[in-house]
Parts: C-alpha cells; sequence; structure tokens
C-alpha cells in the first residue's frame, strides 16, 4: 500500500493506492475544528426557510467533521414561549438534526452580556444614553421632515450633562465615525458599508436584556464559531456585529449569507403559499428524509442530482455550490419526491405512520387484512401518509358510495352480472389469481368488456371509482366483506 498525502488551505487529503484496487481517498479539515450553530427565536414555529438554514449548518458541520451548536434566542420576553421552544425541538429531531451542544438559552446567560457590555463602558467603547421613547420619536420625525434617513443621532454619545433624575439608561455601542466595515461572504463575495451609514445601536436595554446584535456576538464568541450560516435579510447586521468583534478583540467568523425562499409566484414563502412550518408537513404526511432532500436541493446543488440520501449529502455538501439566487419553494415537486420515498420506505414504517390516520377515521383493524400489505399494494398511488390512509380507509370500512357514482355505474343491463360474480366469488378459491378468472368468466359468459362489471364493482365494494388492480383489491379486502358489501349495494341497482 502507497499513501500519497496532498494539502490545501482547506484539507488535507490521503490517498491510499494499491495495484490491486482503486484509489481510496479520506479528507480531514485543515486549521481549527468547524463550529456552526442555529439559533432560532422561539416565537412560533420552525418555518421551512428556517429549516433549510439548521439544515445547511448541520450539513457543513457534518462534512467537515465540525460540530453543530443550538442556541435558543429567547429574549423578546412578551412573544418566546416554551410551546415554541418545543415544537422546534421536535421539528429538528424530526428532520434528524441532531446538535452536538445545546440547547443554549440566552435568558440564562444574561450576566455575560452585563459583563460585556461594562467591559466595553470601560473601554470607552460604549455609553449610557438616557433618551425616553417620545424623545426618539421627535427626533426621527423630525429627521424624516428633513428628508434624512431616521438613526439616533449620538446626542449622547460625548455628552457631560446631568444624567436626568429616575431614568435607567440603554447602553449603546459607539460605532466608529470614520472608516469601513468590509468582508467577504461566502455566498455574495466582497461587501463593504461604510461606518457613516450606522448608528450607535443599543446593546442593552435598559432591563438589563441584550438586544440581538450584541447577543449574537457575545455568544458567537464564547461558543468559538466558526461560521455563520443564516438568511441575507442579516446582511445589514453584519457590519454592526463586526465592529462589535473588534471592538471586543475577538475573531470575527465567517460569514454565509443564504438567499431567502420564495413562494412559487416569485414573492417571499408566506403562509398563503399553504403549509410553510415543518410540523405541517409532517402531519400531512411527508417523510423527513424527503423534506430533508427537497430543503438540501432550494439554493444547493451536486449537479444535476435531484435526490439523494443523508449520507449522499453530507458527503458533497460544500458552501461554493449554495446559490446567490433565491429559490423557489414549489410543493407539487416536493409532492413528487415525497412519493419516491414512499415508493422505497419500508411497508411496517409507513403502515405505523398511516394508523394513527386511520384510526382517526373510524376504523376497526380487527379481522381486516394486515396493514403493511394493504401499505404495499397502495403507496405507489400517493404523495402522502394522509393520502395513504384515506386510500387505506375502505379495506377496514365499508364506504357508502356517493350518489353521482351509483348514477353513474349503477345499471339494470349490469345487475345480472354482477349477482352472477356474487354468487361465484361466495365458492371460488380466495386468491388473487383466482379471483381474476372468475372475473373474465364472468365477463365472457355476460358478453361484456372487463370495465363494464369492474367499475361498478369497485364502487360497491371500495365506495369510489379508482382502487388499484380490482383482484388485488378484492383479495385484501376480503371475501366476508366482498360479499356482504355486494350484497348491501345490489338493492341500489334499478331492476
Amino acid at each position: 500500500m502507497q499513501y500519497i498525502l496532498q494539502h490545501s488551505d482547506s484539507a488535507i487529503k490521503l490517498i491510499a493506492c494499491t495495484r490491486a484496487s482503486p484509489i481510496v481517498e479520506y479528507t480531514f479539515c485543515a486549521g481549527p475544528m468547524i463550529r456552526t450553530r442555529f439559533a432560532p427565536s422561539p416565537t412560533g414555529y420552525l418555518h421551512v426557510g428556517g429549516a433549510r438554514t439548521a439544515l445547511f449548518c448541520w450539513a457543513y458541520a457534518r462534512q467537515r467533521g465540525g460540530s453543530f451548536i443550538l442556541r435558543i434566542e429567547d429574549t423578546d420576553l412578551e412573544r418566546s414561549s416554551r410551546e415554541s421552544v418545543d415544537t422546534i425541538l421536535d421539528s429538528l429531531r424530526w428532520l434528524g438534526l441532531d446538535w452536538e451542544e445545546g440547547p443554549f438559552y440566552q435568558m440564562r446567560r444574561l450576566h455575560r452580556y452585563r459583563d460585556a457590555a461594562q467591559q466595553l463602558l470601560k473601554e470607552g467603547k460604549a455609553y449610557h444614553c438616557y433618551c425616553s421613547k417620545e424623545e426618539l420619536d421627535a427626533m426621527r420625525e423630525a429627521q424624516r421632515a428633513r428628508g434624512e434617513k431616521p438613526r439616533y443621532d449620538g446626542r449622547w454619545r460625548d455628552s457631560t450633562q446631568t444624567p436626568p433624575a429616575g431614568v435607567t439608561p440603554v447602553i449603546r455601542f459607539k460605532t466608529p465615525l470614520a472608516g469601513e466595515v468590509a468582508w467577504d461572504d461566502e455566498v455574495k463575495g466582497p461587501i463593504t458599508i461604510s461606518n457613516s451609514e450606522l448608528d450607535d445601536l443599543v446593546i442593552l436595554r435598559s432591563d438589563g436584556i441584550p438586544t440581538y446584535n450584541f447577543g449574537v456576538v457575545i455568544d458567537d464568541i464564547d461558543m468559538n464559531i466558526t461560521h455563520v450560516i443564516r438568511g441575507d435579510d442579516h446582511v445589514n447586521n453584519t457590519p454592526r456585529q463586526i465592529n462589535i468583534y473588534k471592538a471586543l478583540g475577538a475573531a470575527v467568523p465567517k460569514f454565509v449569507h443564504v438567499p431567502m425562499l420564495l413562494g412559487s409566484d416569485g414573492e417571499r414563502l408566506s403562509k398563503r403559499h399553504g403549509a410553510v412550518s415543518v410540523t405541517q408537513y409532517r402531519d400531512q404526511g411527508y417523510l423527513p428524509e424527503a423534506l430533508l432532500n427537497y430543503l438540501a436541493r432550494l439554493g444547493w446543488s451536486h449537479g444535476d442530482a435531484e435526490k439523494f440520501s443523508r449520507e449522499q449529502l453530507i458527503e458533497w455538501f460544500d458552501l461554493a455550490h449554495i446559490s446567490k439566487s433565491p429559490a423557489r419553494f414549489d410543493p407539487e415537486k416536493l409532492a413528487w419526491l415525497n412519493q419516491q420515498y414512499l415508493k422505497e420506505a419500508d411497508n411496517e414504517r409507513l403502515a405505523a405512520l398511516a394508523r394513527p390516520y386511520l384510526i382517526k377515521a373510524g376504523c376497526d383493524f380487527a379481522g381486516g387484512p394486515p396493514l403493511p400489505n394493504v401499505v404495499a399494494l397502495l403507496k405507489e398511488r400517493v404523495n402522502t401518509i394522509v393520502e395513504l390512509a384515506d386510500a387505506a380507509v375502505y379495506f377496514y370500512r365499508a364506504l357508502d358510495p356517493p350518489a353521482e357514482l351509483r348514477q353513474q355505474h349503477y345499471s339494470a343491463q349490469i345487475r345480472p352480472a354482477l349477482v352472477d360474480l356474487q354468487r361465484q366469488l361466495g365458492s371460488v378459491e380466495w386468491n388473487r389469481t383466482a379471483i381474476n378468472e372468475v372475473l373474465k368468466k364472468v365477463v365472457a359468459g355476460h358478453q361484456l368488456k372487463l370495465p363494464k362489471v369492474a367499475m361498478p364493482l369497485r364502487v360497491m365494494v371500495a365506495g369510489r371509482a379508482q382502487t388499484p388492480a380490482i383482484d388485488a383489491t378484492l383479495e385484501l379486502i376480503g371475501r366476508e366483506q366482498v360479499l356482504a358489501r355486494m350484497s348491501a349495494q345490489l338493492q341500489h341497482f334499478p331492476e
């Protein structure tokens, strides 16, 4: 065995060669361990856009042998809830996005933010601001009247006036008055923002709770985050955060701003586009691996690959192939992909997923066919678990056909053939082959074409006009149920 080492700025590649076997390559990260984080605010469900961000963070950490950290940014006391936290955690677990560290909660780290703010005050990089809400509103209104961009005017930045009595101040960061903030975004490329475009942001509110831009920087410093992967709606926050990193003497991580998700109409994805939360897709019967696969393809690609496993995603994922353009969420494409996964899924697993929906639909499994066998017959005809359960109901409960189906398929001319079929099915060996032979015999004996008998038969036993192959359907429903349903429905045929 011969070993060859190849070095690059980002990785070390070990190549093992033999004459008798193909080359085997092993890639290791060079430099510090990659550490990414997902930091949702628990003010609602996990949106599919947030899930895609979490996926990219997770996949990059996994691909590079690093760590994925989960952080809960729960400082919005009015809107944050334990229920939202649990929903987010459940959604991530359902998708299989496991984390090495966390979840960490910002409200349990208030002392750290206060200490950091005091450090900046002591070093002259922050200051107390005593402006009331009314003063700030008046300031911005006057700026708008002058045609200026509304912003804090820095009136307390170097003020020597006596602070007003009884007012608890906020702490503002001293944004550099000159110069620029520049970074090389891993998706968007070089970005430069002038400090003159930025005002002195509040970093600690009067109640001691940090603002977003301050808390996130302190957290990322303490958690040694190397790559901040997030939506591009955060681009405007980045120069403010970089200034804080530098003021604290901390290393600035790499920034990866991922384009937003759009609906199929090109507008920003919202509730009006249908289900937009992970839990909604779970409850509608999508498989987690299908949704994960689909989200990965929204704004990232590996050649022409449309369907790939979790393991392949980890092997292939990189930042270089994240698109600079927004991706469109197409429910039809997701449904198609879910169907592909359903076709390949284990029947026992699908049966377990469909069972609660069937119970809710009033199905009694006693005496009915094994649910995995029904799943095997139906799963290639449906897009979701909900559709699968709906298609399986008539195997466990007789359904009364709609009047329009009876009118369309029940006739006096076809009734004798169905009476004959019922009689012959009463004594035939109950398997698909024998049932098929009886059907052919009855059709030939009454000089009919198969659909003339099969269509009303479907309506009689299934309560609907669409089923899998009629012989396979009858076999699973069982002789007793088939004959009983035929008897009940023959009463509705005209004489």
